[in-house]
């Protein structure tokens, strides 16, 4: 590998880029580990680091994956990808409930602290954020789809009362909920 190129690899690795993740992988042949460009493990010296093109190409060279960041695991997904994903997941099934941090961060046996902070780092909003976008737009699906009852609606995404959730839907829509669905139906006639 020409030693331009080299250097413009290396340096993804020294700032821990996972944009390539699954591109390459870092060969450090000090400790014989093979890790993901976005390793956060203390960064090899360049002399000490070969890169290849395929996880496959590294283990056939003799390297183990890193412990740390999981090459083998979730394909071109980063483990902090992965785990955003694990909590997506969980949020989509469950945004009605009550979901607290701490209760998220404990099923995916993780702080509530790193939790935020990776969720955040990866989707660019909170786990709390997710929960509010999920919401919502069950709310105007149903809004502009259904006849129900506001009552119900409020009931279904996990509000207790209709005035609650009315406040809630105008604070972030800018209108109230019966003012929606009545400009949904007379968009859609």
């Amino acid at each position: 590998m020409e030693r331009e190129l080299f250097e413009r690899i290396y340096a993804t690795v020294a700032r821990r880029e996972s944009t390539y993740d699954g591109v390459y992988y870092t060969g450090v042949r000090t400790t014989k580990i093979v890790c993901r460009p976005s390793c956060r493990a203390k960064t090899p010296k360049p002399e000490n680091v070969t890169f290849y093109p395929s996880l496959e190409a590294a283990l056939a060279a003799g390297f183990r994956p890193c412990k740390r960041c999981k090459p083998e695991e979730n394909g071109a997904l980063s483990p902090d990808a992965a785990m955003a994903a694990q909590a997506d997941a969980i949020l989509a099934g469950r945004y009605a409930d009550k979901v607290t941090l701490a209760a998220l961060a404990d099923e995916l046996a993780v702080s509530p602290y790193h939790l935020q902070r990776t969720y955040k780092r990866v989707r660019g909003v909170s786990p709390a954020e997710t929960v509010e976008r999920l919401r919502r737009e069950e709310a105007e699906r149903r809004l502009a789809r259904s006849d129900d009852r506001i009552a119900d609606i409020a009931a279904s995404i996990g509000f207790g009362t209709a005035s609650h959730f009315t406040v809630w839907f105008a604070r972030g829509t800018g209108m109230t909920p019966t003012a929606y669905r009545n400009e949904r139906r007379t968009r859609s006639e």
